[in-house]
């Protein structure tokens, strides 16, 4: 009997010290982990920071051209709404007179001309 509580006590402490030198599996589990929601963090912040930077580049929208750039013209219409130079070029192309198109959309003579100079080349040529 004093035999087998001496092995048991021997095997004991071989588990205790084998117990020491042995790498527990778990904390390397929760290491790679943590490596990895690191990672997909950083991930996801870099797709953000991407995103924002194309919203910000559509935001910005086409640039005036070059040939009206500097007419009074041209620095009043770069400030109109898309919606309202969709207006403007509707009413035109339903056969509206150009004096009528300028007193319904609230815009001078001159911005509404230069909206449309594109669209009176078309329809004349």
């Amino acid at each position: 009997m004093n035999g087998l509580v001496i092995g048991l006590a021997a095997a004991g402490i071989i588990f205790l010290l084998l117990s020491f030198f042995l790498k527990d599996r778990s904390r390397l589990l929760e290491k790679e982990v943590e490596e990895l929601s690191m990672q997909f963090l950083q991930e996801t912040y870099q797709l953000k920071k991407q995103i924002k930077v194309l919203e910000e580049e559509l935001l910005i929208g086409p640039p005036v051209p070059l040939s009206h750039e500097g007419s009074p013209a041209a620095e009043e219409t770069a400030s109109i709404n898309e919606i309202l130079k969709n207006q403007v070029i509707s009413l035109y192309y339903q056969g509206t007179k150009i004096d009528d198109i300028a007193k319904q959309s609230s815009l001078s003579l001159s911005q509404v001309q230069y909206i449309l100079t594109p669209y009176m080349n078309q329809r004349e040529g």
